[in-house]
């Protein structure tokens, strides 16, 4: 078989790989991101776009020269670096210069019978192995475009100093100290600024009534304001922002225990969802002004972690679930038209053309079976990247992926 041969061959096993998904999966979804997604990672850095064709890496090959590989174990593409087997990754996953710089996995620590913490424990990308490294001395990171640095807090939220760790040595090279204590952290576009969501307490504690039932967060968050840092000076003003409260309204004011702050793409505002408002989402001037959504950030939703595209022209949007069972739709920054792109879930630009998303295999009904997928505006096509999730979200064990832009 001959090179162009083994590239349809390649070709053809990924689309028949890919799947559709029961009926009702939008609602279901919907309701899961916005359960799920307390947080929109905010560093997407202008990228190059990349042209993805598939190539063929050198198979092993057994003693009577046949490729003993499972079709789908090792994918490589120009640009992509695939692991379809692997769930969590062990190796690198790129494509296109947006790569997976990471992945946490999420537990319940119980302290009390009435008491718990949501405790994340990260497993970075260590540059000279291309292996992903586990690591538990931090509760919250950021890493900041290119991949060379990421915004590290310590285990004990929220926390009093945020951490500048350089990625190729794993060591952190200074510390920036804070009067007010943060718990969230997100690098701008261009990674010379830094975004802190203040905390009066621990957004990830966990609470139960009498020590029975479900852990689940606080009604109320103790969210108090956000530092915009100068990631070369680490000097930057602490705002507050106060939750509005209405007292003819018990729901009202009410927000995620977990809402962080992000700045929009150019960074001239800063913004956070607020699920309670009226366009689910809020928007202030770097001095706390409240001001109204920007054009071309009006249509950004908080739990959609990919965000707009980096020439921010394109926004990823909410499940669509119409020209295939999970789709998702991009909008026009501007005018907010929408089109329907593969995928259940958009987690990160590829480009301008590309992302990378989550999605469920061919006749799968279960939608929390997802691995990591490379989709393309206006083809059916899926590359996949990574191998599926196991359990149900919230389960012990999943993993969350921590993307970087080139």
């Amino acid at each position: 078989m001959n090179v162009d041969e083994l590239v349809r061959e390649a070709l053809r096993e990924q689309a028949a790989a890919q799947t559709p998904a029961g009926p009702g999966l939008a609602d279901r979804v919907l309701a899961l991101r916005r359960r799920r997604r307390t947080r929109r990672i905010a560093a997407v850095a202008a990228a190059t776009a990349a042209v993805v064709a598939v190539a063929v890496a050198v198979p092993l090959l057994d003693s009577g020269g046949k490729d003993v590989r499972p079709a789908d174990v090792v994918v490589h593409h120009k640009g992509t670096e695939a692991h379809p087997d692997q769930s969590p990754p062990r190796n690198l996953i790129s494509a296109g210069g947006t790569t997976l710089a990471g992945y946490s996995v999420t537990d319940t620590v119980e302290l009390t019978k009435e008491t718990a913490v949501s405790r994340r424990t990260y497993y970075l990308l260590d540059h000279e192995t291309g292996r992903y490294v586990r690591t538990a001395k931090w509760s919250w990171v950021a890493v900041a475009p290119g991949m060379k640095t990421a915004a590290v807090l310590e285990r004990n939220l929220p926390a009093s100093r945020i951490g500048l760790l350089d990625l190729t040595t794993g060591k952190v090279e200074r510390w920036i100290e804070v009067d007010h204590k943060v718990a969230g952290l997100a690098f701008s576009r261009d990674g010379r600024k830094l975004v802190a969501t203040t905390y009066g307490e621990n957004p990830d504690q966990l609470y139960r009534s009498q020590g029975q039932g479900d852990w689940g967060p606080t009604m109320q968050s103790s969210r108090t304001g956000f530092y915009v840092i100068d990631v070369a000076s680490g000097t930057g003003p602490w705002t507050e922002v106060r939750l509005e409260k209405d007292p003819d309204d018990p729901m009202g004011g009410m927000l995620n225990a977990r809402q962080d702050f992000a700045l929009t793409d150019d960074g001239r505002h800063v913004w956070a969802g607020n699920p309670m408002g009226d366009i689910g989402k809020e928007f202030w001037t770097l001095k706390g002004e409240p001001v109204s959504a920007p054009a071309g950030d009006k249509y950004l939703q908080w739990y959609v972690e990919a965000g707009k595209s980096p020439n921010g022209r394109l926004v990823a949007g909410d499940f669509a679930g119409k020209k295939w069972h999970t789709s998702s739709y991009v909008l026009d920054a501007l005018t907010g038209a929408k089109t329907e792109v593969r995928g259940q879930q958009l987690l990160a630009w590829v480009g301008n053309k590309q992302l990378i998303a989550w999605d469920i295999a061919k006749n799968d009904k279960n939608e929390f079976h997802q691995r990591l997928v490379l989709v393309t505006i206006g083809s059916e096509k899926e590359v996949p990247l990574s191998g599926f999730r196991q359990g149900h979200d919230g389960d012990a064990g999943r993993w969350d992926p921590l993307f970087a832009q080139p």
